[in-house]
């Protein structure tokens, strides 16, 4: 807890079991709820979840990684979290700076802070391939044009969330793959919430999740057509349902079919 705020980290997954419990050893004790949904791994990702304490929760089929967050964020508001911070079960971004992006939301700093892999110089010596670091560089610097921002990075994982965000944003209609995180960020910039930065050390090595270079391109063509949607909407000339205003109405239709927790998976039995 911090400034009487409840801190909840929550961990989208899928195949985690190897780097899973590095990353949970290394939460910083400011964490009062950790939440991990399982997007329907085939190792024993749950089973490990539940044996180092986490709440979790597990989607009958693989549904994406846009609409496991949307499960991460729905668990999170229903536990009562006040800051939520969303973090890569994959060990490649650190832990450690929790503690440092959760203040800067409870004391009412930011709404919205991002652990941005550009900022510190290290992306390259921490092994990003040098193709994701300028593919990074130039989607950035396209959606800074068009979206009027400033940031150092659009692309990263890390993100902590204030509860009123969570709550207003209309993130159920987004995507479920990857161009989620990017249609997000569109609807922080719409709604003009506070966002904030942090410098945050690159992690690559074997065991990290990261999408191949067909996903990225498709990926990449996600955010290009996520910013002309934006500039659109802004304009008066189109009119997107991820973009409406209204404040988001989160209850257990929008969330995908899950195993409740209690329940043992087939890892378990």
């Amino acid at each position: 807890m911090l400034n009487g705020k409840i801190i909840a980290v929550v961990l989208p997954a899928y195949n985690a079991e190897r780097t899973l419990e590095a990353t949970v050893r290394e939460l910083p004790d400011i964490v009062d709820i950790k939440i991990l949904v399982d997007d329907c791994s085939s190792d024993q990702t749950v089973k490990l979840a539940r044996r180092l304490g986490i709440s979790t929760h597990v989607h009958t089929k693989n549904y994406g990684y846009g609409r496991n967050q949307m499960t991460c964020y729905h668990e999170a508001l229903a536990a009562g979290a006040d800051v939520v911070i969303m973090l890569h079960p994959d060990y490649q971004y650190t832990p450690l700076l929790i503690t440092a992006m959760a203040s800067m939301i409870a004391y009412g700093v930011y709404d919205v802070v991002l652990g941005s892999r550009i900022l510190g110089g290290t992306a390259i010596s921490g092994g990003m391939p040098v193709y994701k670091y300028i593919a990074n560089r130039f989607l950035t610097a396209f959606q800074n044009l068009f979206l009027g921002t400033k940031l150092s990075e659009f692309h990263t994982g890390y993100r902590a969330f204030s509860r009123k965000v969570l709550a207003e944003l209309p993130f159920v209609e987004n995507s479920n793959d990857f161009v989620f995180d990017s249609q997000m960020l569109a609807q922080c910039v719409y709604f003009r919430y506070r966002i904030g930065e942090v410098s945050c050390p690159t992690k690559y090595f074997p065991e990290a999740s990261s999408i191949n270079f067909r996903r990225s391109v498709k990926y990449g063509l996600g955010v290009i057509g996520v910013t002309v949607q934006y500039m659109l909407q802004t304009s008066g000339l189109a009119q997107y349902r991820f973009l409406q205003n209204g404040n988001q109405r989160i209850d257990s239709s929008y969330a995908p079919a899950v195993v409740d927790e209690a329940m043992p998976t087939e890892a378990e039995d």
